[in-house]
């Protein structure tokens, strides 16, 4: 016989437990050990039953739900923990998973979306709503878009010469490869230490390596 999940679930509001008892007695091999009213009792009731997996709301009262996550990851690494949330911004997310958390589910997703987090979950799988996954990746991609980038900072020329010279090539040989001459070169040379602000060779294989043009056997 496969063993059940053991479950604790975590959250202040006693009919929202009474929803989410409903919906996860009709998944197989599940069995609901414990639940908390607040976040500190939470811990407590981690710390007396070790469930294999706690559902926890993030808004409890005297302790809240990622306080408490820390706190049974701390005593307990072996817990998986899925947080529930209205709360859909990238911090509250980020704050969860630094928590310990391994999965992040908004409260209104729709019904199958538990029995797949909690599967995921248990397989030692990271879950995030799909709602949330596409705020995350966005506010990736924007704060990506701000940072400097490679592109950005080098042209093209310039970025082939770094990697020439990266991988060990004196001057002389890139100014051959590229059909050029050395006198071209180092002023290349010169103008890419100026942009990076690395003033001598090995902080440029440095770099070079950092930002992934040449790997560290090279």
């Amino acid at each position: 016989m496969v063993k059940p999940q053991r479950i604790l679930l975590a959250d202040d509001h006693a009919l929202f437990r009474a929803g989410m008892r409903s919906l996860l007695h009709v998944l197989p091999n599940v069995e609901i050990v414990a639940e908390a009213g607040n976040g500190r009792e939470a811990v407590e009731l981690a710390r007396q039953h070790r469930p294999d997996l706690v559902v926890m709301d993030i808004s409890m009262k005297e302790l809240n739900g990622l306080d408490a996550t820390l706190r049974i990851k701390t005593e307990n690494p072996g817990i998986h923990v899925i947080i529930l949330s209205m709360h859909d911004g990238e911090d509250f997310v980020a704050r969860a998973f630094r928590a310990g958390a391994s999965g992040y589910l908004l409260k209104d997703s729709a019904e199958p979306e538990l029995e797949l987090a909690l599967n995921a979950v248990m397989r030692g799988e990271t879950y995030l709503s799909p709602r949330v996954s596409k705020q995350v990746v966005n506010a990736f991609v924007e704060r990506a878009d701000a940072a400097p980038s490679l592109d950005r900072q080098l042209t093209a020329r310039q970025r082939e010469i770094l990697q020439l010279l990266a991988e060990g090539h004196i001057t002389k040989e890139v100014a051959y490869r590229l059909g050029v001459s050395i006198k071209t070169i180092e002023s290349h040379r010169a103008q890419i230490m100026k942009r990076l602000d690395i003033w001598d060779m090995p902080g440029l294989v440095r770099f070079a390596i950092r930002s992934g043009l040449v790997s560290p056997d090279k």
